[in-house]
């Protein structure tokens, strides 16, 4: 094999870290840290700026690169190609949905979802435009794409066939430290919440997609029309179209809403086990994260019907109509008022979650990157 002995040299890239990671950012930090804990690759992580979570990376054993420049996509498409070919890279690796144009090396791909091209209106016109116009020759030039669900493989099958036979599932991990929390620890989060009951729970991004203004019809009508309706607690950063969301959440507030905003991810991890039942009626996801880690947690988990939220939930959890409101208060209510069902739920969700691992996940997209290797012509000593 090329580089370091036996030792793979994987070049990562990480524009998604150059922010406080979400999303694919988060996928992209979990997954470096394992393959760096696997010692199977030596992976590099490069950027057109020094990422905002360098120092964790560092610590996991990846290191990282960063040449400047005036933005993002002019880094992959023109500096990033002149760097990989003047190096001891043996793979490129993008886990941000595309490729450069010209790229030396081997490539592999990994495709979260389609919301770029299926749902246009889910990303500002600048993320449209440095995603669109280089989706194609990825997908035809990409050694190997990897989706993070059966849903998403479909929906690449659909639009670029000709990628069919190098598409593979890679279904991403949950993080170790989402477990059910202890009763005190849990007691003492509702206390400071104000929520000594319990409360539902939404976290993501706040923006179209997301759908959270069926959840806020859905607890509102819950709240108009019972006095035992639980909390609403709302935690994630403001994203895409959501100045009137903010305006709606605010006037909520006196009902019981409480928005948290962008959280560290151990209080996350708190506010997430003291949560009662979490809701998440997303429109599209390639494979939506933030209820696993419900699960994960013991949670009660009711999500929409859509794209890979059934399959990731499966029987776990109570699946819904996205755009019925009354089909997701009546879900809201069926598990707050059942405890039998809540319990049920809870301890499926456990279970299902544990097949989702980061250990699991990175196992899989060496052997992507071994198989790739050994295919192609670039194998000699350098």
């Amino acid at each position: 094999m090329p580089s370091r002995g036996n030792q793979p040299t994987i070049a990562v890239d990480t524009r998604s870290l150059v922010g406080p990671p979400t999303g694919i950012g988060v996928f992209t930090l979990s997954m470096l840290k394992a393959l760096a804990d696997r010692g199977v690759v030596r992976c590099i992580g490069m950027a057109h700026r020094d990422l905002s979570c360098a120092e964790e990376l560092r610590r996991a054993g990846v290191e990282m690169e960063a040449q400047a420049a005036p933005s993002g996509v002019w880094w992959q498409q023109l500096a990033l190609p002149r760097r990989l070919a003047d190096s001891e890279i043996d793979l490129l690796w993008s886990p941000l949905l595309t490729l450069p144009v010209s790229n030396p090396v081997p490539g592999v791909v990994t495709i979260h979802d389609l919301t770029p091209l299926l749902l246009s209106g889910a990303h500002q016109l600048k993320v449209r435009l440095s995603l669109l116009p280089f989706l194609a020759s990825t997908l035809r030039q990409a050694g190997r794409v990897a989706v993070d669900s059966k849903a998403t493989a479909e929906d690449v099958k659909a639009h670029f066939p000709e990628a069919e036979s190098r598409i593979q599932v890679v279904y991403p991990g949950i993080d170790p430290v989402f477990v059910p929390g202890h009763p005190e620890a849990i007691a003492a989060t509702r206390e400071e919440l104000s929520c000594p009951r319990g409360y539902l729970l939404f976290s993501g991004t706040l923006e179209p997609r997301k759908n959270l203004s069926s959840l806020l019809d859905a607890w509102q009508a819950l709240v108009e029309t019972s006095s035992a309706a639980l909390p609403l607690v709302i935690t994630g950063p403001y994203g895409w179209k959501s100045r009137r969301l903010s305006s709606r959440m605010q006037e909520l507030r006196p009902l019981g809403l409480h928005y948290l905003g962008r959280l560290p991810r151990d209080r996350q991890v708190q506010v997430m086990q003291a949560a009662s039942i979490f809701v998440y009626p997303s429109l599209y996801e390639g494979f939506g994260l933030p209820a696993a880690e419900a699960m994960a947690c013991g949670l009660p988990t009711i999500v929409s019907n859509r794209s890979s939220l059934p399959e990731v939930v499966g029987d776990a959890g109570l699946q819904v109509e996205p755009d019925d409101a009354r089909q997701l208060r009546e879900a809201i209510a069926k598990v707050a008022d059942d405890a039998g069902l809540s319990r049920e739920l809870g301890e499926r969700g456990c279970q299902r979650a544990r097949r989702f691992t980061w250990q699991k996940a990175a196992g899989e997209m060496e052997e992507i990157f071994l198989e790739i290797l050994a295919g192609s012509h670039n194998l000699a000593p350098r």
